[in-house]
């Protein structure tokens, strides 16, 4: 078993998730990253992440399925020995007017943003139990609060979770399992490295867009330094969302 807490990160490989796992790791956290595709990505994340001194390992598998996730959960007990804190981070978009959507890409971004979150959650969840601690994060968005044109797929997932934190904070309390979401704002990815930049942060309080590592930064919080914070949706998003 790992003398280390462990973290494992859905979609760690590159953008917020990526952030979120080294920060987990300069604060002396093994980590596991899940990645989709992008192998060269994820070896390059694991490297980054071991020169904190801490064991990293990645593992490719489609966090949409539930039998991979299943085994990926396995797989991952297995080689740390143990399960901290899970951050369900991986998403997708697929943007579309709702009159012009169709069912593959609903179903696409349903499945990865919110149905991956019960399929990695359920069997690490037993693990929790047992250890009587741990720490869930859900990453959701301020779409999923405030609902978005075009993204009636990505909204209602983002919404999904944020139901999802909340009643499993109340179910898993007594357990001292705490569960939390995080509702970022226009924070710089590849996500939204297309969008008009200036007009966005004319709407933003702090007049500028967020960084990865400010998510990271409050994933850290919710990990190490906030024992009676459980069921709250924080907003990272300069004060767009007021």
């Amino acid at each position: 078993m790992s003398e280390n807490k462990v973290a494992i990160i859905t979609g760690g490989s590159r953008g917020i998730g990526r952030a979120c796992a080294i920060e987990l790791a300069k604060a002396g956290y093994d980590v596991a990253i899940s990645y989709a595709g992008n192998e060269e990505a994820a070896n390059n994340t694991v490297k980054e992440l071991e020169t904190n001194g801490v064991k990293a390992k990645s593992y490719k598998f489609d966090v949409a399925n539930k039998e991979a996730c299943a085994k990926a959960a396995d797989e991952i007990l297995k080689d740390f020995g143990r399960i901290d804190v899970l951050l369900n981070n991986a998403g997708i978009t697929r943007d579309g007017l709702f009159m012009r959507m169709s069912a593959e890409n609903w179903e696409a971004v349903i499945n990865t943003n919110l149905n991956s979150a019960f399929y990695m959650t359920n069997p690490i969840i037993k693990t929790m139990v047992k250890q009587r601690s741990g720490c869930i994060v859900n990453m959701s968005s301020i779409s999923g609060i405030m609902g978005n044109p075009g993204q009636a797929n990505y909204s209602t997932a983002k919404a999904g979770l944020i139901g999802f934190t909340k009643s499993l904070a109340k179910e898993l309390g007594s357990r001292n399992i705490r569960v939390n979401a995080i509702a970022p704002g226009f924070i710089q990815t590849d996500m939204t490295k297309d969008l008009d930049t200036e007009k966005i942060t004319e709407h933003i309080p702090l007049k500028r867009l967020g960084l990865p590592e400010d998510i990271a930064k409050t994933v850290k919080f919710l990990a190490e330094d906030a024992p009676y914070i459980t069921g709250q949706i924080i907003g990272v998003d300069g004060g767009l969302v007021i």
